[in-house]
């Protein structure tokens, strides 16, 4: 076989189709890496091939992060049975050559991006027995033609743009068994002919704008499951047939335009689990009773229009076997007092009685409730006292009971609520005091007693309540005793502090860190007993008050991460038992003074981090010998790091990157042998790594890049076999080669030894470092072989080094003979072809030259016949025969036929 006829034969085979569609997508992830001409196809990455190895039948890319279009080189694959494309970021429209797949059995292209029609050559698949393509982008109608899949049993088109009305011919899927149509723009009505699809057991048509009556036709679905016609412009009644959905199990209507009563024939459905009528506008009684339909978990029938005192029937819950979790009955005009007959349903977990008309007191047997999670009884016109027995509810997360008349006192039983997070009781005429046991709620986040009676203190255990978030205790007698905690971490506070602050003396610890507090700090400074300070992360501008420092019982004091102006006040010398100094990500100025922090013999972590200090870096820091934490990055120091700082022996992290210093890394340095961190990136320090650094072996990130180092990489470096987050060595002039000691950091994740002049080649013992996600060694001049360890790094890993360079994976393939890189396989076929053409052209014209000196021969055979065969002829042949040596040695063509 030619050369030509080999390459058209292989521009069919599927591995060539296959990388073809893989050039059309985008592939951040790589999970099509494994697509390779160097493998069989069959063990790429979502492929599934025949038996024979020779066809491809499933490719499931699903959740692959891929993005780009739907290549037209897919629907060369036509062997496919399943293709799933899903969850993705493909855009584009689905091409109409999806008609050529027709073995497809399952087609699965929901969750991208892709716009356009519902091409009609999708009918065509009549193998098909899956269908989903929704939540895309997609337009226009449902094309009827789907009606011709005989053999669908799922279609799934929900959450597009379609419009239009759902097609009658969806009626001819006898096989379908879920139909999924939500979130589109669907009109018109439900066509009666869907009860031609008698296997259905999922129809969801939710938030469209069908309209028109639920059919009756419905009913004669008997595998139905799942109804589920929420929030379009459904009319009339609830019709009685939906009675005969012996299988059903859901049934939502919420959302539509239904009135009339609630059927009482639903109750034959022994299956019922959820039912949701809500926001229609049904009236009568409540005529579903949980005591007949055994399996009902939730009924839903707030924003109705159920009016009256006796719309729940004494017999609503009267079985034992009940398992009603959810009543909602919440935006309807109940009146009377609070029903009773609930007080059956032991199992419920949420009861929503709220904005109705229900008057009088709670009842104390509410307390038999005891699954009860979440109670909303607000808007309503409830009186008398929270009964004590609502501290039997010890499940109750949610207790909502504002805007009625409850008066009293709130029991002390309330803290045995352990699980609650959330009490609103505002606008109601509550009286006494807070009860202290409220606090042993420890999980609440929100309380709001707003508008209420209550007088007395607050209680002073408050501060037990760590997790809360909102506390609304405005419009009541209350005043506050003894606070000595105020906690309000992580919410939205926003504006300037009330100047009353200043006035709790007792206040030892402030934490207002995560809000949008802004202004002055100044309020906050008026207890002389303060301990701690945290205001991190706030809006606070302005200077630091000097008067700050007569809080001399300080010991944290964080105020990073505002907008904090000026220079650091001289007074901050008083604050001798200072522990924890975070003054960072603020425009502080000026430069750091022996006066102000030599005296901080107690500090243990010192933070000035990215603000706008200058002078020379301090050598007094060697002082502070109880340091575990330095960190005076991203200022405009400058000058040498002290030597001093090797006195600080418990030091676990000294970060001095982005500053201005200057001269070398001092070998004291090698004193902190508890370091764990060790950073001056960016820096201008020259000279060479001191080799004392390998005392320093509990470090576990290292980074000095974008400086002026030179020399060699120690070979002590190798000694630091802590060394686990990064060992960044980068945008210096080191020089020599790597050491192999490197190789003993197994546990290091990132190396980058990149923008160097290091040379020779990559050590072997650098392949232990099994551990490395992150590899930079490009911009040096290296050579060689990269180990195979290293195959999986990206080629900007080992790019920009010297011209005879690096070879191996990912770079180009190595020779075996001197190390230098191979040939691509397009240009080893090319020589090939040039060779065998070559060979052909050359044997031509030897059989063309051997045929014509045959000839010659043939003729001298002849004459010499015509001659007689005698003397003459014989004699010229054996004189011929006869001479050597000489200028006659070599016969010439033309002596021969003489």
């Amino acid at each position: 076989m030619s050369v030509i006829h080999a390459v058209a034969a292989a521009a069919s085979t599927p591995s060539l189709e296959l990388l073809r569609v893989k050039s059309e997508l985008v592939d951040p992830t790589g999970v099509l890496h494994s697509w390779s001409p160097e493998s069989h196809f069959c063990r790429w990455n979502g492929v599934e091939c025949s038996e024979d190895q020779t066809q491809v039948i499933a490719l499931n890319l699903s959740d692959s992060g891929l993005s780009g279009s739907i290549s037209a080189e897919l629907w060369n694959l036509t062997s496919l049975e399943t293709l799933d494309l899903s969850s993705n970021f493909l855009n584009g429209s689905i091409p109409v050559e999806i008609g050529k797949l027709q073995s497809l059995t399952a087609l699965l292209l929901h969750s991208n991006y892709l716009s356009g029609e519902i091409p009609q050559e999708i009918s065509r698949l009549k193998k098909l027995q899956v269908l989903r393509i929704g939540n895309n982008m997609l337009t226009g109608v449902i094309t009827p033609r789907i009606g011709e899949l005989t053999e669908l049993r799922v279609l799934g088109l929900g959450y597009c743009q379609l419009n239009g009305s759902i097609p009658k011919e969806l009626g001819n899927l006898k096989q379908m068994e879920s139909l999924f149509l939500e979130e589109n723009q669907l009109q018109g009505p439900i066509p009666e002919e869907i009860r031609g699809c008698k296997n259905l057991q999922t129809f969801v048509a939710s938030n469209n704008r069908l309209e028109g009556t639920i059919p009756a036709s419905l009913g004669s679905l008997p595998s139905l499951e799942i109804l589920n016609l929420a929030n379009n412009s459904l009319s009339g009644s609830i019709p009685t047939d939906l009675s005969h959905l012996s299988s059903l199990q859901h049934l939502n209507l919420l959302g539509n335009q239904l009135n009339g009563s609630i059927p009482a024939e639903l109750n034959q459905l022994g299956q019922l689990q959820w039912v949701d009528l809500s926001f229609n506008r049904l009236s009568g009684s409540i005529t579903l009773l949980s005591s007949q339909l055994h399996n009902l978990e939730a009924l839903v029938l707030s924003g109705n229009d159920l009016k009256g005192s006796n719309v729940i029937p004494s017999n609503f819950c009267s079985s034992s076997q009940s398992k009603l979790q959810k009543l909602f009955l919440a935006q309807n005009d109940l009146s009377g007092t609070f029903p009773l007959e609930i007080l059956n349903c032991l199992s419920l977990q949420q009861l929503d009685l709220s904005e109705n008309n229900y008057d009088g007191d709670l009842p104390s047997a509410i307390g038999k409730l005891q699954n009860l999670t979440d109670l909303f009884l607000q808007n309503n016109s409830f009186s008398g006292q929270i009964p004590s027995e609502i501290g039997n509810l010890t499940q109750l997360e949610n207790l909502y009971m504002f805007d009625n008349a409850i008066r009293g006192n709130l029991p002390p039983e309330i803290g045995r609520l352990h699980q609650l997070t959330n009490i609103y009781l505002y606008d109601n005429q509550i009286s006494g005091e807070i009860p202290r046991e409220l606090t042993n709620c420890t999980k609440l986040t929100d309380i709001d007693f707003f508008g209420n009676h209550f007088t007395g203190p607050i209680p002073e255990t408050i501060g037990k309540l760590k997790n809360l978030v909102m506390l609304q205790l405005r419009q009541n007698g209350l005043f506050l005793s003894k606070l000595f905690k105020v906690t309000l971490y992580n919410n939205s506070f926003q504006g300037p502090l009330p100047s009353s602050l200043s006035q709790l003396k007792n206040l030892q610890i402030i934490n207002f860190c995560h809000n949008r507090f802004n202004g002055s700090i100044s309020p906050l400074l008026g207890s002389s007993s303060l301990s701690a300070l945290d205001l991190t992360n706030n809006s606070f501008s302005g200077p630091i008050p000097s008067m700050l420092a007569s809080s001399i019982n300080l010991t944290r004091l964080r105020l990073a991460h505002n907008q904090l102006t000026g220079t650091i006040p001289p007074e901050f010398g008083q604050l001798t038992n200072l522990q924890f100094l975070d003054l960072s990500f603020n425009n502080l100025t000026g430069e750091l003074s022996e006066a102000q922090f030599s005296r901080f013999k107690k500090l243990q972590h010192f933070l000035l981090s990215n603000n706008q200090l200058t002078g020379i870096m301090p050598s007094w820091l060697g002082t502070l010998e109880e340091l575990g934490e330095l960190d005076l990055s991203s200022n405009n120091l400058h000058g040498d790091i002290p030597k001093s700082l090797g006195n600080c022996s418990n030091l676990l992290k000294l970060s001095l990157h982005g500053n201005i210093l200057t001269g070398s890394i001092p070998e004291e340095l090698g004193n902190l042998t508890s370091l764990n961190v060790l950073n001056l990136q960016r820096n201008n320090i020259s000279g060479t790594i001191p080799k004392t650094i390998e005392n320093c072996r509990k470090l576990f990130e290292l980074r000095v890049s974008e400086n002026s180092l030179t020399g060699s990489i120690p070979d002590e470096i190798g000694k630091l076999t802590e060394l686990q987050v990064i060992l960044d060595l980068s945008h210096n002039s080191f020089s020599g080669e790597i050491p192999t000691s490197l190789g003993n950091l197994i546990k290091l994740e990132r190396l980058n030894l990149s923008c160097n002049h290091l040379q020779g080649k990559i050590p072997s013992s650098l392949a232990k470092l099994t551990s490395l996600h992150r590899l930079n060694l490009s911009n040096n001049d290296l050579r060689g072989r990269i180990p195979e360890t290293f195959s999986g790094f990206p080629v900007s890993s080992f790019q920009g080094n010297s011209p005879e360079g690096l070879c191996g994976r990912p770079m180009e393939v190595c020779l075996r003979s001197g190390g230098k890189k191979g040939m691509s396989n397009a240009a080893v076929v090319g020589i090939i072809a040039v060779i065998v053409f070559s060979s052909t052209v050359i044997c031509l014209v030897m059989v063309y030259i051997m045929v014509r000196m045959w000839c010659h021969w043939r003729e001298v055979a002849i004459s010499s016949t015509v001659d007689g065969g005698g003397g003459a002829g014989r004699e010229q042949r054996r004189e011929m025969r006869g001479r050597k040596g000489g200028d006659d040695q070599f016969w010439k063509l033309s002596q021969l036929v003489q």
